[in-house]
């Protein structure tokens, strides 16, 4: 059965998952590249863009876990990049180059209507401005047997989450302090909505906590 999950999801110890002051050259806000400092050196995340280094270990075998059984991706429009309103022109692809890592249809949250981009290596960005459900709707139907991954960011997160529509996510707690910005789960009602903390481990690097939403 097909599960909607979310996988390294970073946030500082004060729950931010973006910093204040987010702009086309900050789009993690001031200080939230360094929510990502536990993922961006493992073997996992390397592998996906043509390494064959990294680290190991448990912050490795966490990153390892985003891409496994996964057949289709929903995102937000500001993880999908920085143009806002009616999408000018078909200039924008995306922030990841001529070869997007997803390799899979995603699933682009908007309230504007564009025609679905085609990328090489199979990543497809469809464009749903018809809101949350219906792009999970789309989603799992293009994962088949696989699950839907939610990439972000934060506001796509919290309306998947308060509809207690999220079946499993992954946070990795980074050490860093971002005392303002977007936060996660401010508002949202985990213990009401059936969440229970099903595994955590930790690491030099980031604490990990896997949620589960049982029926």
């Amino acid at each position: 059965m097909t599960r909607l999950r979310v996988n390294c999801f970073s946030v500082s110890l004060d729950g931010y998952g973006a910093g204040p002051q987010q702009s086309p050259e900050n789009p993690l806000g001031k200080g939230g590249e360094a929510l990502h400092d536990w993922f961006v050196p493992t073997r996992a995340f390397r592998a996906i863009h043509g390494a064959e280094d990294g680290t190991t270990g448990p912050d490795n075998e966490f990153a390892a876990r985003q891409t496994r059984n996964i057949g289709a991706w929903i995102m937000g429009r500001n993880m999908f990049g920085p143009v806002r309103g009616p999408w000018p022109d078909a200039s924008w692809t995306g922030w990841w180059g001529d070869d997007p890592p997803f390799r899979c249809p995603v699933f682009v949250l908007t309230h504007y209507e564009r025609s679905p981009v085609a990328m090489p290596g199979g990543t497809v960005f469809h464009f749903v401005t018809e809101g949350i459900e219906a792009a999970l709707d789309l989603a799992v139907r293009a994962a088949g047997e696989k699950d839907v991954l939610i990439g972000g960011g934060v506001a796509t997160i919290r309306q998947y989450l308060g509809a207690g529509l999220v079946d499993e996510m992954h946070l990795a707690v980074s050490p860093v302090l971002l005392g303002s910005g977007e936060h996660l789960l401010s508002g949202i009602d985990t213990v009401g909505l059936g969440y229970r903390c099903s595994e955590h481990v930790t690491t030099q690097n980031a604490m990990h906590a896997v949620l589960i939403r049982e029926e």
